[in-house]
């Protein structure tokens, strides 16, 4: 009889606090994403500002994975690259995927990058899948660890077409997946599918990978062979979530219902204490700070480490990306800044660009570009690095 990790293989466990600590990450980002008919590769494709790929790994770095170990393969050194500018060296481990030979594979060959982990959990995540949320890997991660078992996300879309689906015994416990191009007829029927989504112990992992079969008519190595193995050895229990949190993205239309999702999310995160007159047309970046009393426009777009203090003012049509704005600052409508320091309480625009600059403080910058009570100009901005930004969504 297969394991039972908990009753109806459902996980009942909160979650919270359970993803401290002893925890370890792999995202397969190796894909070349046809369907996205780019020649870049698609875990480069920007989510508000920020490349797909990066948001599983900004994920797991916040749940507190280390090591984090990055399955590359399609313009591997591109996707390096843009990891190493956004975490730095030594945070991310890349492993390459030269020969795309399934999730499987992908996950075995990461496996030796987790040589020296001493922890009890490996959470393997996709590089595609940026809407995921955290309380759903809190969750997760909680119940492997409560039960040391093999954890994992299940879904029901509205068309299971295309997608593994969920096998459970007459108990309703979790005994494997079968993907589609294997599945009988019957098998097609089930709506309950697998997300791909994992946590379970290291060592787990490591054998139940090592003994993958390309026995299929894919001729793959498939990661969902290992639940079936959990299922008679240490137990599978489903952790159930919404299918928008957990649809790859696969082409240019779901790029843009991604972005607009994560628009969606940061934006009420922010509406706590800034007032937005249209969130629908408003774009924050992710890694962009707002202080209380902020009010925002309409078309306003915030990006990069822009920071606005208390009780500014930014009118319709401003674009700001990597600005500080100090507190009771007015950014009149259609005012474009990048790189620009602008003191508290000045008032600039409308219709000004400013660029690598620092605006004094109570200065009124008209459309000219220039101080209303000089004709020199700006001095330069100083150089500094931006402090590490809240993160929001």
């Amino acid at each position: 009889m297969a394991a039972r990790a908990n009753p109806r293989g459902k996980s009942s466990h909160s979650g919270a606090g359970s993803a401290r600590g002893g925890l370890a990450a792999i995202v397969l980002a190796a894909g070349k994403g046809t369907r996205m008919r780019s020649g870049r590769a698609k875990v480069l494709h920007e989510i508000l500002g920020r490349p797909m790929g990066a948001y599983p790994i900004e994920l797991a770095r916040g749940l507190g994975a280390d090591p984090v170990v990055a399955v590359l393969g399609h313009q591997r050194e591109a996707v390096e690259a843009a990891l190493l500018g956004r975490f730095g060296p030594g945070v991310v481990t890349v492993v390459e995927q030269t020969e795309q030979r399934g999730t499987g594979h992908a996950v075995r060959l990461a496996m030796p990058a987790l040589k020296g982990f001493a922890g009890g959990l490996v959470l393997v995540l996709y590089g595609d899948v940026p809407l995921l949320r955290r309380e759903t890997l809190e969750e997760l991660i909680g119940t492997a660890r409560r039960y040391k078992c093999l954890a994992l996300v299940t879904t029901t879309p509205p068309d299971a077409a295309g997608y593994g689906r969920i096998l459970r015994d007459q108990r309703g416990n979790v005994i494997g997946v079968v993907e589609e191009k294997d599945a009988s007829v019957e098998e097609r029927a089930l709506t309950e599918v697998n997300a791909g989504i994992y946590c379970g112990p290291t060592d787990f992992f490591r054998e139940a990978t090592g003994k993958l079969s390309a026995r299929n008519a894919q001729g793959e190595y498939y990661l969902t062979d290992i639940i079936a193995r959990a299922a008679n050895s240490i137990g599978v229990t489903a952790v159930d979530a919404d299918f928008r949190d957990v649809s790859g993205v696969n082409d240019r239309h779901q790029l843009a219902d991604a972005e607009a999702v994560m628009r969606d999310r940061v934006n009420r995160a922010h509406m706590a204490h800034v007032t937005f007159r249209d969130p629908a047309t408003t774009e924050v970046q992710p890694d962009v700070t707002i202080d209380v009393d902020v009010e925002l426009g309409r078309f306003v777009a915030l990006r990069g480490r822009t920071r606005v203090g208390h009780g500014a003012r930014i009118g319709d049509g401003a674009i700001l990306t990597d600005v500080e704005v100090g507190p009771g600052v007015v950014v009149q409508p259609y005012t474009v800044a990048a790189d620009v320091v602008i003191g508290p309480h000045a008032t600039v625009g409308p219709f000004v660009h400013l660029r690598d600059t620092t605006v004094p403080s109570a200065a009124q910058v008209p459309s000219s570009g220039l101080p209303l009570a000089s004709k020199g100009g700006f001095p330069p901005r100083p150089a500094k690095k931006y402090a590490a930004a809240r993160k929001s969504g």
